[in-house]
């Protein structure tokens, strides 16, 4: 079954990351995050992933009855969290998912440290007949 996971990291922790954490961490991370994809890759389960830009290259596009639509560059004050990545898997079981999410949740911080992210977890939905 394919399952969609998400990635987030809090917007303060994203904005402080090159001043807080050493060149050393993240390479580490980036590392640690190779290996992972490598992994899932070797074991064909891994569909498609991405790192994905921060806040500041983002922008939220929304439609509006009158043909006008709203577009907003990012980052946007109210914003608490940021989609930092994902990973498309195809697996075999919910035991291997599950594995695979707390490699991610595990991801090497400061110091080596995991940082026990939350990693939400998006099953592959039926459209309606």
């Amino acid at each position: 079954m394919k399952y969609m996971l998400l990635m987030h990291s809090n917007k303060q922790g994203w904005d402080e990351m090159p001043n807080v954490w050493s060149p050393e961490d993240i390479g580490v991370m980036v590392k640690y995050m190779q290996q992972l994809d490598d992994d899932l890759q070797k074991a064909g389960e891994l569909v498609e992933t991405r790192g994905l830009s921060g806040p500041d290259a983002m922008r939220t596009y929304q439609a509006q009855d009158n043909g006008e639509p709203i577009i907003t560059d990012g980052p946007f004050g109210e914003t608490k969290e940021v989609l930092a990545g994902y990973w498309v898997v195809d697996v075999p079981s919910e035991e291997r998912l599950l594995e695979i999410v707390h490699h991610i949740s595990i991801t090497p911080g400061p110091g080596g440290r995991p940082l026990n992210q939350a990693v939400e977890i998006h099953p592959e939905g039926v459209a309606p007949a």
